[in-house]
Formats: structure tokens, sequence, C-alpha cells
């Protein structure tokens, strides 16, 4: 496996979703990931842990786990105008993210806004590469935003996705992010995809970890 330097998160490490979801396998998988994932780096599946030649482990790798909470549908026009409001176009630690970094002009453009319940909402169109791991970072950063503040960065340090059937490329979708709890610097969110006609498409479970400030 390797994850190439376009997918992104922090600047000089992978998106957390796109690169849990080259690790995962099945349609039902959680990844912990044990470090940033590197970009550009050889990486091996071995015994449930992905690891460099050199054995540093990255992540580790459950099967067969169940996300059985979802986040409700909003229309295509509620979302986008919820991602009207993105706090990350004024406020973002790492503007260069492949999801949903303001910066970038070849990554996914999902904006997640909040709306008056404080969960999140982002229009998504769906790029011509889809692919399993695409629909992981997709439900990333949405469920992120939904407890990332002005200079309170979090990253993600788990997720668990269940994944229905992907996008076809230039669906408009509709992206869904709420926080579910949060306790010191962990914080567990969940993620829902769905499709134009409103079909949920993929879930997510996940728990993200603010930055030491």
């Amino acid at each position: 496996m390797l994850i190439p330097a376009r997918f992104n998160g922090p600047p000089g490490s992978g998106n957390g979703g796109y690169s849990a979801g080259l690790f995962a396998h099945g349609e039902n998988c959680e990844i912990t990931l044990r470090m940033p994932p590197p970009l550009d780096t050889p990486l091996s599946l071995l015994d449930c842990q992905v690891r460099t030649t050199d054995g540093t482990v990255v992540a580790e790798v459950a099967s067969e786990v169940e996300v059985d909470t979802v986040v409700p549908p909003i229309g295509y026009a509620d979302a986008v105008e919820a991602a009207k409001g993105y706090p990350g176009f004024a406020d973002h630690p790492f503007p260069t993210c492949y999801v949903c970094g303001p910066d970038r002009t070849d990554g996914l453009g999902i904006f997640p806004g909040r709306i008056a319940d404080g969960s999140t909402a982002a229009p998504w169109t769906v790029p011509d590469d889809v692919a399993p791991a695409t629909i992981w970072a997709a439900l990333d950063c949405p469920g992120g935003w939904s407890v990332i503040g002005v200079g309170r960065p979090y990253v993600l340090g788990r997720i668990a996705v269940h994944l229905d059937r992907l996008p076809a490329p230039g669906d408009e979708c509709v992206v869904r992010g709420a926080l579910a709890t949060s306790e010191g610097r962990k914080a567990l969110v969940h993620t829902t995809l769905y499709g134009p006609d409103g079909a949920e498409l993929a879930r997510a479970r996940a728990t993200w970890i603010a930055l030491p400030t």
C-alpha cells in the first residue's frame, strides 16, 4: 500500500479517513491510527497491523465492526446553505487537507457548516475516481467539524465505516456529521453519507483527538 502525497490531511501526513479507507478490508471495518500516516511510503498489512518496512506500526485493523448510529438527512439545498458558514473558510488548522481544505483545488471540496442543532452538513459532488477510500475520506472531516473550534485543532484517531454502496461520479450527495460525546481531549462523532435520492450510502463512527495547544 502507498498513500500518494496528494491525499494529505495535516501537512506531511495522510488524511486520516482516506488512509483508513486504504487500510480497510471488507464492508464493516474499524481502523485505529497509531501515528500520522506517512505519505509516499510503502506499507504492508500483517497480523491486523499496518506497518512500514522497518516494522513501525501505523494503524491497527479490526473487521466485523458494527456502526449503528445514523445522522438524519437534510435536503441538498439546505446542505449548500450550511456550507456557506463553513468555519474553515475563516480559520482552518490544515487548509491544504484533501477533504476539507479551502486552499485545495484538487481535493474533495467538502465544506461542512453547522446547522441549528450543532450538527454539520455539506454538499459533495462525487469525483470521477471515486473508490471506497474516497468514501472513508468523505465521512472523515464532517464529523471532526462538529467539534473543531477556533484555536482547538483535532485529528482523527479511530474510524469505523459501514459502506452500503458507492455513489456514481458526478452525483450530488450530502454528508452529515454530529458530535455524540466529548471528554477531555477525545470526541466521539458520527457521520452519514446520502445519495442524490436521499438514500443512505455509508455511515461512520469516529474518535477525534484534540492536539495539545
